[in-house]
């Protein structure tokens, strides 16, 4: 498994990141097999929240015979002080912790969301308490809006931001290069998310065949994959959290360091501007830029 820094926190993690989506409404003996398989790989980096059904009481006891070898990070859509408190310390409960290396304000949309977050009783002021209580390591943020996460990376020294990376969207409409330029400029780690999809589902499209991605991944073409993950690495990413079915995962685990070898070719590409200028893709991205 190959390992980048993220950013300013120093954590040196796996270039795939597990996704807790993965072991959502899954067995506990499938959550603890699912973790296992990612810890004998080589994976150190684990992501969940509250919001992925439930993550937090599965992922809990499967990571906790390793969480002195892991770097665990949550999230909160909670935008107020008491209320992000209080889903702060339900979620390193059920995650059987006393810390997340990484704790994130999740899914910042809107400029309600920003105004909320930010404000004398938003949840910063929570992130700052737990910091200086030892309860959480680094404070980040995701997000699907490329003006919003710029306007806040302003605003607060943020450790991390995790942004949909998509080749796709970055090819058509210059998607995520902002972002690529100011995490570098501020020092942040970029974690990376949406690698590994096309588009939207359409009509006639197998949905079933993958009931945990709300857009079409890629799955069977290992050029465009491959090209694919290079693409986000060449805009800064640390790390990369394929869709949330556990065959992606274990697809990329096997195959990342040989896809990280060398960077994107030229004809790697010219592969990738192809796929994101079919029709499909074009007219069926996977967030709706107003």
């Amino acid at each position: 498994m190959k390992y980048k820094i993220l950013g300013k926190t120093g954590y040196n993690v796996s270039c795939v990141m597990f996704g807790g989506i993965i072991v959502s409404n899954v067995s506990a003996e499938n959550a603890s097999e699912y973790v296992s398989y990612a810890i004998e790989n080589g994976v150190n980096y684990f992501d969940v929240a509250p919001t992925y059904g439930n993550a937090q009481e599965r992922l809990g006891p499967a990571i906790h015979p390793y969480r002195n070898q892991i770097y665990l990070a949550c999230k909160t859509t909670e935008r107020d002080k008491e209320g992000s408190k209080k889903e702060l310390l339900s979620s390193l409960k059920e995650l059987q912790t006393d810390h997340f290396d990484v704790y994130q304000m999740h899914s910042m949309t809107t400029q309600e969301d920003v105004d909320k977050a930010f404000s004398s009783d938003g949840i910063i002021e929570t992130l700052i308490w737990a910091k200086r209580e030892g309860l959480i390591r680094e404070i980040g943020f995701s997000t699907h809006n490329e003006d919003i996460a710029l306007q806040i990376m302003d605003m607060f020294d943020f450790a991390t931001v995790l942004f949909p990376m998509n080749w796709a969207m970055g090819l058509n409409i210059g998607w995520g290069d902002r972002i690529a330029d100011k995490v570098k400029e501020k020092g942040m780690g970029l974690l990376a998310m949406k690698t590994l999809v096309e588009r939207k589902w359409i009509d006639g499209d197998e949905k079933k065949l993958y009931p945990k991605s709300w857009c079409k991944p890629i799955f069977g073409d290992d050029k465009l994959a491959a090209a694919a993950i290079k693409y986000a690495f060449g805009k800064g990413a640390a790390t990369t959290v394929p869709p949330g079915n556990f065959q992606h995962f274990e697809h990329l685990v096997k195959h990342i360091d040989a896809i990280l070898e060398a960077p994107l070719t030229k004809e790697e590409l010219e592969y990738l501007k192809t796929a994101a200028s079919s029709e499909e893709t074009k007219q069926n991205p996977i967030f709706d830029i107003k």
